[in-house]
Order: structure tokens, then C-alpha cells, then sequence
């Protein structure tokens, strides 16, 4: 495969590409599942903090190894949140329609607010 700006159907395919190589061992496409998957997403999250913290975002920035480890990483991080989308039949366009109403929404928020008035309530 070249090197490309993958799209999420592109990745959605190469999971299911990889899942029928290895259905036989691992879990079922079923959507109960998808907890699974959100929980190794969040196992490879921790793999890419741990580098972070080990090696500093100036090494993954600059040294050529780390960064590439650092990138193999946040790939299985991918890899899983592909995955959970599969697994509950999340197509590309309702994923990105949502992507790009929630990027809507944000662009007009005011988060320095929205957290003021959020931390500040008293809910004690």
C-alpha cells in the first residue's frame, strides 16, 4: 500500500482486511465488543503517555527512533478506535457528519466560560 492521506472508510476496510486474517482468535464483530476495543484504545493511549513522559515531547519531535515508536503507537490507538467504530456499524458519513457538526459547535464555544461556570457551581 502507498503512502497516503487514509480516509475512514479506507481504514475501516483495512480492519476488516486484518480481522478476517485473525477472526479465528480474536473477539467476535459482534457490538458487544466494542467495550473491549475502547479499553485497548485506552491501553495504547497509556503506551503513548508513557513515552511522553519517559522521553519528553522535544525526543518524539526530534529523535527520528522515538518519534517513529511514538507513531507506532498512536497507529494501535487508531487501530482500536477503528474498530469500535466496526464493531457498532458507525459508517464514514454519520461519523463525519458528527465530526463536522461537533467541529462546528466548538468553533463557536467559549471554554474559558463553559469551565468557569462549571467548576464554580456549588454541586457539594
Amino acid at each position: 500500500m502507498s503512502e497516503k492521506d487514509l480516509s475512514i472508510s479506507d481504514m475501516q476496510k483495512m480492519q476488516l482486511e486484518l480481522y478476517e486474517v485473525n477472526k479465528e482468535k480474536w473477539n467476535d464483530m459482534e457490538p458487544k465488543a466494542a467495550k473491549s476495543h475502547i479499553l485497548y484504545m485506552i491501553e495504547e493511549i497509556g503506551e503513548c503517555i508513557s513515552i511522553m513522559k519517559k522521553k519528553g515531547i522535544n525526543a518524539i519531535m526530534e529523535d527520528k527512533d522515538i518519534r517513529a515508536r511514538f507513531i507506532e503507537e498512536i497507529t494501535d490507538v487508531q487501530n482500536y478506535y477503528i474498530e469500535v467504530l466496526n464493531r457498532l456499524q458507525i459508517t464514514p458519513e454519520e461519523y463525519s457528519k458528527a465530526y463536522i457538526e461537533k467541529h462546528n459547535l466548538n468553533m463557536n464555544r467559549n471554554y474559558e466560560k463553559e469551565n468557569k461556570e462549571k467548576y464554580n457551581k456549588k454541586t457539594f
